[in-house]
């Protein structure tokens, strides 16, 4: 079963806005208004870009590049881990092998 989603007054920019979601997401979605909130200021602080379309759009972007460069580090460092982790494998099943053939002797 879904959860029944409530409403959610959030501010943006000196602006409410009213979103339904499931009360297991509000405080999520609270703190993804506030980190909005924080980058439009941060541009419209810069004064070389003017109207709050623009203003959003331009917060999206900087938002989904960071997110898009957070997530191809996550990557390479889960690449880098696994492969560190098939070499120690790899040491330990050599170990057992070796162990093996001196018990053999």
């Amino acid at each position: 079963m879904s959860e029944q989603s409530t409403s959610v007054q959030v501010k943006i920019l000196d602006k409410e806005y009213q979103v339904n979601c499931p009360p297991s997401d509000q405080e999520a979605l609270i703190k993804s208004a506030r980190y909005l909130d924080e980058n439009m200021r941060k541009i419209k602080g810069r004064g070389n870009i003017h109207g709050v379309e623009k203003i959003a759009v331009m917060a999206a972007l900087n938002i989904t590049h960071d997110m898009l460069r957070k997530n191809r580090l996550i990557n390479e460092t889960r690449h880098s881990t696994a492969q560190q982790v098939q070499g120690i494998e790899t040491k330990i099943d050599s170990a057992i092998i070796a162990h093996s053939r001196q018990l053999e002797i």
